[in-house]
């Protein structure tokens, strides 16, 4: 019996050692971000540089750390964070936590969210019309909020919108203001002007950015138009073509589509029809939709 308990006495020894080791190593491996938010795991990557899934080690909750390299050059995650902030409070826009460097990155800290609308699409395949136009309502008073700031996105796209990480958290949000810029100068609408390249994804980019033309708040509509159908179908005719004249005939002959549901279409036709300038009528997008939905419940 004494053998036995210095059995067990010895294993425990064993047990906490390794376990005090795995911590130290942990500890003195981990890297700490403002003295309190450490890495844990990478959960996305980008143009801009890598997302991580992190943690305030005061707190012990969880947040998403976006990572740049300084020696990038390109102040993309500087000019989100004021973006950020210039939002903050608002629905669906999640807050930043801390921005700030050290000697090779810029880091910020944002909220953690749950999966991306692309995620979930990966798992169903594509979504039911009355679902789509639910969404689309959301972030057509989204896209308000952000416009109505004098800013415009110019990156719509399934892979940035995000649900709640809790199920009681219905908002979709919005992410990635990296491409996004003001409409206003002096309170002024900015001019139409050419651009260098195309600005956006090739996916979701409007027909005025693959024109390479100025980009403003109809492009943000036009994108959402592209991934709503998207949404409905389950694909995009262009969506494995890279030549930029192809996508571009492809987008422009979309009413061709005779699975393209009439309200989509009235949608589109009145987005691709706005003025660079134009001050788009939300509400009517979003009373089309919802006059769509009732319909559906009517007759289902």
């Amino acid at each position: 019996m004494c053998f036995y308990y210095i059995f067990l006495l010895c294993n425990f020894k064993i047990i906490l050692k390794t376990f005090i080791f795995k911590y130290l190593y942990y500890y003195l491996n981990m890297i700490m971000i403002n003295k309190k938010y450490s890495l844990l795991e990478k959960i996305g990557e980008g143009s801009f540089g890598s997302i991580y899934r992190g943690q305030n080690l005061r707190t012990r909750e969880y947040v998403a750390i976006k990572v740049e390299p300084i020696e990038n050059k390109t102040k993309l995650l500087k000019n989100e964070s004021v973006i950020y902030q210039y939002l903050n409070n608002s629905l669906g826009i999640p807050s930043v936590k801390w921005f700030g460097k050290d000697d090779k990155n810029y880091y910020m800290i944002i909220d953690l969210l749950g999966k991306s609308l692309q995620q979930v699409k990966n798992n169903v395949g594509s979504f039911s019309l009355q679902l789509v136009l639910k969404m689309g309502i959301i972030i057509v008073e989204l896209l308000r909020t952000i416009h109505e700031k004098g800013l415009v996105h110019r990156d719509i796209k399934p892979e940035n919108f995000l649900l709640g990480i809790k199920k009681e958290d219905k908002n979709i949000y919005i992410i990635d203001f990296g491409f996004c810029k003001s409409y206003l100068i002096d309170n002024k609408h900015i001019n139409i002007k050419k651009t260098h390249n195309l600005i956006g994804s090739n996916m979701y980019a409007s027909i005025n950015s693959h024109k390479f033309i100025e980009l403003s708040r109809r492009d943000d509509l036009e994108s959402l138009g592209y991934m709503l159908i998207y949404f409905y179908l389950g694909s995009l005719l262009w969506q494995n073509i890279d030549v930029n004249e192809d996508i571009k005939m492809l987008k422009e002959r979309i009413f061709d589509n005779d699975k393209l549901p009439k309200v989509l279409e009235i949608y589109m036709i009145y987005v691709r029809n706005l003025l660079f300038e134009e001050t788009p009528n939300y509400s009517f997008i979003i009373d089309i939709f919802k006059s769509e939905i009732e319909l559906m419940q009517k007759n289902n």
